[in-house]
C-alpha cells in the first residue's frame, strides 16, 4: 500500500474506532502531518488526502467498509472489530492488519512486511 493510503486507512480508522473528527494524522515514518478531511460516521467515508491530492469515499455497517481510493482507481476492503482493523488493498493486491490505542494507530503492511505508525 503506497505511503498516503496508508495513512488515509489509519485515520479513517482511527476516527472510526475512537468517535473522532480529527483534521490531520501524524505519520512518524515520515515524521509530519498529513491533512486529512471530510466525513467519517459508520455509514459513510468521504475524505480527502490533501498530501495525494485525492478523495476516499465508500461505505460500511459499522464493522465493513468497502472504500473507493479515486487517486489510484482501486478499491480497499477495511473490517473493524473492536480496536482491531483488517483489510485488503486492490491497488497492491495486499493485506494489512493493525490495531487501535487511544490516539496511535498502528498498521502491518504485508507488502513490506512493515509496521507503520500514526496518531491523531
Amino acid at each position: 500500500m503506497n505511503k498516503e493510503t496508508r495513512a488515509t486507512i489509519a485515520y479513517i480508522a482511527g476516527n472510526l474506532i475512537s468517535n473522532k473528527q480529527s483534521s490531520s494524522i501524524y505519520d512518524y515514518g515520515q515524521a509530519k502531518y498529513i491533512n486529512i478531511s471530510g466525513e467519517i460516521n459508520e455509514k459513510n467515508i468521504n475524505v480527502y488526502n490533501y498530501d495525494k491530492g485525492c478523495h476516499y469515499s465508500g461505505s460500511g455497517n459499522g464493522l465493513n467498509y468497502s472504500i473507493y481510493n479515486y487517486g489510484d482507481g482501486a478499491h480497499i476492503n477495511l473490517s473493524i472489530s473492536k480496536k482491531q482493523i483488517n483489510g485488503y488493498d486492490y491497488d497492491t493486491g495486499f493485506h494489512f492488519s493493525g490495531n487501535i490505542d487511544n490516539n496511535s494507530i498502528s498498521i502491518y503492511d504485508y507488502e513490506t512486511s512493515s509496521y507503520y505508525n500514526y496518531s491523531i
